[in-house]
């Protein structure tokens, strides 16, 4: 029994001062149970809200793709340097030490690969492997205007609804293909069909014009997909266009291990995403750490 002997009976409740509530980083965010923000916190660097996630699930429709034949070898040093990563459960298992304690958003759908419709996808993962690997969100294709729209729609519904129960958000992932067009009206329009059926979080692509558009129309964030490998400066000018016209961070994966320098490349990125930094700034900053690396290298 604790010893109430000499107990001050006197207690400041502090009645003067209103109770305090916390607020939070993410758009559409405040009202989500605690588990789910903390989950998205680790996506999402509190300090200014966006996230370098990087994407190392390509895989699980294309193989092992040119960067991504050796996880450990080429992937696993730029840990360090991402706010998050997406990846299959395989690789996680696999690939990833234990000991990374950043998000990790886990691509969950699946099926086909570039052999057939890609379309055509399920939900790969159950809700209750999710938990037991302790991820911060699930990622889910949606084919907006492909063949298996209505499908890849249900599956996202699907995983939101698990996830809620569960605190484990979802990330709808807008998928284009070839055939689609990657304009405003059609990035506006998959956008806001995910959050609005549910998504927590949206990937989709950077288009020249009305991006701002896209952004301000869906009510929960928006991470940019880094598509196709370009040259360093063009995706370092991209992530800084995107970002500046509301983007919440990016999520790059080619260009970030398929660049000459991946080490120097995604802290160029993370100089654009959470300082602003400009493009041809981080550009130069991208040149001085590739140097360094190299020179380091050199001397072993």
């Amino acid at each position: 029994m604790a010893d109430i002997e000499g107990v001050k009976e006197t207690k400041h409740y502090f009645t003067e001062v209103p109770a305090s509530h916390e607020g939070f980083h993410l758009k559409g965010a405040h009202q989500l149970d605690w588990g789910m923000r903390n989950r998205l916190s680790k996506v999402f660097r509190p300090s200014t809200g966006r996230t370098v996630m990087l994407a190392i699930d390509h895989g699980y429709f294309l193989g092992p793709t040119t960067g991504l034949e050796r996880i450990d070898l080429t992937i696993v040093p730029l840990l360090q340097y991402a706010d998050a990563l997406m990846c299959t459960r395989g690789i996680l298992r696999s690939s990833i030490p234990s000991t990374f304690s950043n998000g990790v958003v886990m691509r969950s759908s699946g099926g086909p690969s570039t052999l057939k419709e890609l379309s055509n996808e399920l939900i790969a993962v159950d809700i209750d492997d999710a938990v037991r690997m302790n991820v911060s969100a699930m990622a889910v294709q949606v084919y907006i205007g492909g063949e298996f729209e209505t499908q890849s729609i249900k599956n996202m519904t699907t995983l939101v609804d698990q996830g809620l129960r569960c605190g484990v958000p979802t990330m709808g992932v807008t998928a284009v293909g070839k055939e689609l067009t990657r304009d405003a009206r059609y990035l506006g329009l998959a956008t806001r069909i995910c959050a609005e059926l549910g998504a927590q979080v949206v990937k989709t692509y950077y288009c020249a014009e009305g991006f701002d558009r896209v952004t301000a129309g869906c009510p929960v964030p928006i991470v940019m997909a880094g598509g196709k490998k370009l040259p360093e400066l063009e995706a370092l000018t991209m992530a800084y266009r995107a970002v500046s016209q509301g983007a919440a961070g990016v999520d790059m994966g080619r260009n970030i291990f398929q660049s000459e320098a991946p080490a120097a490349m995604i802290q160029a990125v993370g100089k654009v995403v959470h300082e602003l930094m400009p493009p041809a700034q981080a550009f130069d900053f991208y040149k001085t750490m590739k140097r360094e690396q190299e020179l380091a290298a050199a001397k072993q």
